[in-house]
């Protein structure tokens, strides 16, 4: 008998607490890197995102998550980032920036939102004036930062590596 045998459809790890993570999304250009995200969202167990813009979720890429994550849809960000620092969420953007402290080093608050910016602008000033933290993602290469959906994932893994019961 092998070692291994492949388990198709295994069941989700049970959470013990649910998730005080919400993503907090710019306008993203692509719809796949939007439904993308969405799966991470449902595989990681984050309950809410917001995303920003008119980017249409693709439910062949984001899958079952669709239904299980709750989509907000807003306008612009920085009113968003506001409203969620008054709820009392640390506002960690994911960017290259000054100051910035990197994903190996960052310890998250569990009551946090993520806040991603767009493919090829990333954060604005006015959106990275409102943030707590701002965490960069190393990169050992060319080019000189990872696809939106790829460093989202990265950054969601690390907190729920830090936070593996919710």
């Amino acid at each position: 008998m092998s070692r291994f045998e492949h388990v198709r459809h295994k069941p989700p790890t049970t959470l013990e607490r649910d998730r005080e993570l919400i993503l907090a999304l710019a306008p993203m250009r692509s719809n796949v890197n939007l439904s993308r995200i969405v799966r991470l969202c449902g595989c990681a167990g984050i309950r809410k995102l917001i995303q920003c813009g008119a980017g249409k979720v693709d439910r062949e890429i984001a899958r079952d998550a669709i239904d299980y994550v709750e989509i907000v849809q807003r306008r612009s960000l920085a009113p968003v980032l506001k409203q969620l620092r008054e709820e009392g969420y640390t506002l960690a953007g994911l960017e290259q920036t000054t100051g910035s402290q990197s994903l190996f080093e960052y310890r998250y608050q569990r009551k946090t939102a993520l806040v991603v910016g767009a493919e090829r602008e990333g954060l604005v000033q006015e959106e990275l004036d409102l943030l707590h933290d701002v965490i960069e993602i190393p990169v050992y290469g060319q080019p000189y930062s990872y696809n939106v959906a790829t460093a989202t994932t990265m950054a969601v893994y690390e907190y729920c590596r830090q936070f593996p019961s919710g």
